[in-house]
């Protein structure tokens, strides 16, 4: 098959690239420079020059604080752009795996894993500007398979462990916050999870993040450990020592049985992944 990966200069991009390239498949990775998703003649130029059968889309508007004040440009990247590449994937016959997030639900109504049927109620610009996204791209192709990933992090870019590893280097104490719970997710396991799911006729709503679920506070801590540090340098503190503009989900764990149904296994415990993941972050700082 030939698949096509946009948004491919971002860190799940990278990684599902690189998967895809391992497994053998014919695949191209555009970044945003070479292919812009909100653009019609750019979508329909990409298709009639790489002709996929699957295409990955990684590109988003990811600025969760900026959205508040620029939401219209951050739905022309996360709702109308994956519009267009649906539109094209109707055209050209080809299959859409569209990568989205946990903050299409409020974070507020549960205290369980969110099924991926679950009502979604986004309290934020970029979780209505995601839904919005998601709606679209599964109104113009049925048959799309939605990816929703959460707490992201690898070798590739910032991400909250590089962040913990630096901040190991340089404080004595952190501060992180204990009454937010999630899912700490490595992009290798979801550029898996995705190839897996392109190799089937599977579609609708999957959800992609580490097994398990911890706080913060409590993945900062596995972080510490895992770098040989003390995890007791790590300090617990609340959501109001770190007053954003948007709000964070209290609770975003999300559950996987549709994985299970289309005969394919979810992403490994957060714990096993962070320990092979860890290391490679570790490497690729100090090179």
């Amino acid at each position: 098959m030939r698949w096509l990966v946009t948004g491919a200069a971002g860190m799940l991009g990278q990684d599902t690239v690189q998967e895809l390239l391992d497994r053998g498949e014919h695949v191209t990775g555009l970044d945003r420079t070479a292919l812009d998703i909100t653009e019609p003649d750019a979508v329909r130029r990409a298709f009639d020059a790489h002709r996929p059968d699957v295409v990955v889309n990684c590109a988003a508007y990811t600025a969760v604080d900026d959205a508040e004040t620029d939401e219209a440009r951050a739905l022309r990247v996360n709702g109308d752009g994956p519009r267009l590449l649906a539109r094209a994937c109707a055209e050209h016959g080809a299959r859409l795996i569209h990568v989205s997030t946990d903050y299409v639900f409020s974070g507020e109504t549960l205290a369980t894993p969110y099924p991926e049927d679950h009502p979604p109620a986004p309290r934020t610009a970029y979780g209505r500007t995601k839904l919005a996204g998601e709606r679209a791209v599964l109104a113009e192709l049925p048959d799309a398979a939605v990816v929703r990933t959460a707490w992201l992090y690898g070798v590739h870019g910032r991400n909250f462990v590089r962040t913990m590893l630096e901040l190991e280097a340089r404080r004595d104490t952190v501060d992180v916050v204990d009454d937010q719970r999630g899912q700490p997710t490595w992009s290798a396991d979801v550029a898996a999870r995705i190839a897996d799911l392109g190799a089937t006729a599977a579609h609708g709503v999957f959800h992609a993040t580490g097994s398990g679920e911890c706080s913060w506070y409590e993945l900062a801590r596995e972080v510490f450990r895992l770098a040989g540090a003390d995890p007791d340098r790590v300090r617990p503190t609340d959501s109001r020592s770190f007053t954003r503009p948007a709000p964070r989900p209290a609770y975003s764990a999300l559950g996987h049985a549709r994985w299970r149904e289309a005969g394919l296994a979810p992403s490994r415990d957060w714990r096993s992944a962070l320990s092979i993941a860890l290391p490679l972050i570790r490497k690729e700082m100090s090179q």
